[in-house]
């Protein structure tokens, strides 16, 4: 034990695990807290649900067991930060896409949960830790509850008062449509810093909760409509009328989230300016000038930036939208126009990969992670990807696809912006990364492109669809690797985007628009791929 860090039934301490060397909490029963059967219970049942919880934005437990005392303990991650509670106090939470980003891994971690059939039923700010990074980690399962499980007696109500559904509080019914409640009590909170429930007492707290309808008055200033709406059905009275599930949850925050970072279309140029004439001729020519450009400029905006959604669903996968436009291309921030696209929003997972396989027969790469399915394909050449994309009814990407959906349309340097944090991207020097390994596809959303796009840094590299020329460092390194060694007539492909084998701080590392060429017929544990779609492309 390194140093006491607070408790009441239970004390928590800050610890280094002498295996590994790295630091931990650990969170011990009191004899007081033992000395109660129900407390002694939801101790053991927080080790034991939250102990088989894997997820980013959930607090990992490492271990759990008894010490010499006979007292319940559990050996939790070490979590760096502050509670949510203290950023909403002290104002740290950033803007409104930051406080929007927060939500979002909120809700993605209960999305988690419930697929296991877990009930957290005690979401509130003490209850979520942010990183100094931005990362959200979910905590304390002491009340939740899996399916067909209750350790609550009947008419005893458990949670606490603010944030508590109107079923939860008359005790009954109580399913997944309470965390539900609970987040959209806590998303209203997060924006405008107040809770939208008060009351002096718990008994007047409740029957507001029951009766009275929500006040959303000090979030019209501060939030989007869309937010606004997705809140009031989120804290609804009715169950029914909630949002079915937090997956839906999750892609609404997401679309808005988008649309929010989407750049307007580009306006059209300005007509020359036109030295005022007496001449009749003269001034029907310049408004017939000006109505010329203007109609262009509506026929451009019509055929670059159709009217799509922001979110695609394919069987392969969640795809995300990059509108038609210009953007900043490589070192030198060149403008190239592209036309709308769809682009995985993860890299390609062995889930995916294993269905195509299955179906067309292709063969398995090696080492295939059957144990894995969230994880990036690996082991595949270009070629296989090749052959995947138009079975998935995709593509793979160009350069300047790959580009412009990773850094957005200003050439940033990294999808979150200019400036370097590692913790942002499964990386080498992301010191707060336990081990350095592939991790899930869907891991980092704090990292993610303008666009919503993840992992475009870091984790795997990924082939685009350009071949270009070798130089002489390339064609030395892969003589060593490669037999037969590559032939003047070889092709050669680009890579982009690091992987956690590489890191970010390195004086060799520029940013973005940075490749790594490889032989077509090269495959590697550290690249994998991702697809592009065109809008109005039939699976």
């Amino acid at each position: 034990m390194e140093q006491y860090l607070g408790g009441g039934m239970s004390e928590v301490y800050r610890a280094r695990d002498t295996v590994i060397g790295r630091t931990v909490a650990i969170k011990i029963l009191t004899e007081a807290g033992c000395a109660d059967p129900d407390t002694k219970a939801r101790f053991l049942q927080e080790a034991r649900l939250a102990g088989n919880i894997e997820h980013e934005n959930v607090i990992s437990i490492y271990d759990f067991g008894e010490d010499d005392r006979q007292r319940p303990y559990m050996v939790m991650e070490f979590l760096r930060g502050e509670d949510l509670r203290h950023a909403i106090r002290e104002g740290h939470l950033g803007d409104i896409q930051a406080k929007l980003r927060i939500a979002l891994q909120i809700a993605r971690a209960l999305e988690h949960i419930h697929s296991l059939n877990i009930v957290h039923r005690d979401i509130k700010p003490e209850n979520i830790h942010l990183s100094n990074s931005g990362a959200v980690k979910l905590m304390d399962f002491g009340i939740a509850k899996t399916q067909g499980f209750s350790m609550t007696r009947t008419g005893y109500v458990m949670g606490t008062p603010f944030y508590m559904a109107p079923e939860q509080v008359v005790g009954k019914n109580i399913g997944p449509a309470v965390d539900i409640y609970a987040f959209g009590v806590l998303f209203f909170e997060l924006l405008a810093g107040v809770r939208p429930v008060a009351g002096e007492t718990v008994e007047r707290i409740f029957y507001s909760i029951l009766n009275e309808p929500l006040d959303l008055q000090p979030l019209r200033d501060s939030a989007p409509q869309p937010v606004c709406d997705l809140i009031a059905r989120s804290t609804a009275k009715d169950p029914a009328a909630r949002p079915a599930s937090f997956e839906a949850v999750v892609a609404e925050i997401e679309q808005i989230l988008a649309g929010m970072t989407t750049p307007p279309p580009l306006a059209p140029p300005a007509p020359p300016a036109a030295a005022a004439r007496p001449i009749a001729k003269k001034w029907m020519a310049v408004v017939l000038g000006i109505a010329l450009l203007t109609a262009v400029a509506v026929l451009v905006k019509l055929l670059l930036t159709p009217n799509l959604p922001l979110t695609l669903k394919t069987p392969t996968g969640d795809m995300v939208l990059v509108p038609a436009g210009r953007f900043l291309f490589g070192k030198d921030k060149l403008s190239v126009t592209l036309p709308a696209f769809y682009i995985d929003k993860t890299e390609v997972t062995n889930a995916a990969y294993k269905e195509f396989c299955k179906e067309t027969g292709h063969p398995l790469p090696p080492q295939f992670k059957e144990g894995q399915p969230d994880y990036p394909v690996v082991n595949v050449t270009i070629a296989d990807a090749r052959q995947f994309a138009p079975w998935a009814g995709k593509r793979l990407p160009t350069a300047q696809e790959w580009e412009k959906a990773a850094r957005g349309v200003d050439g940033k340097t990294f999808p979150w912006g200019d400036r370097r944090d590692p913790t942002r991207a499964n990386v080498t020097d992301n010191d707060s990364l336990g081990k350095h390994a592939i991790m899930r596809a869907d891991s980092f959303p704090q990292g993610a492109s303008p666009f919503g796009a993840l992992n475009m840094v870091g984790n795997v590299w990924e082939f685009v669809d350009e071949t270009v020329k070798p130089v002489p460092e390339n064609v030395a390194y892969f003589s060593k690797h490669l037999d037969p060694p590559p032939g003047p007539q070889e092709l050669w492909y680009e890579t982009r985007g690091e992987s956690f084998a590489d890191d970010l701080t390195s004086e060799h590392y520029g940013g973005l628009w940075e490749e790594w060429v490889a032989p077509a017929r090269w495959k590697s544990p550290i690249i994998g791929f991702r697809c592009v779609r065109d809008p109005h492309a039939g699976h």
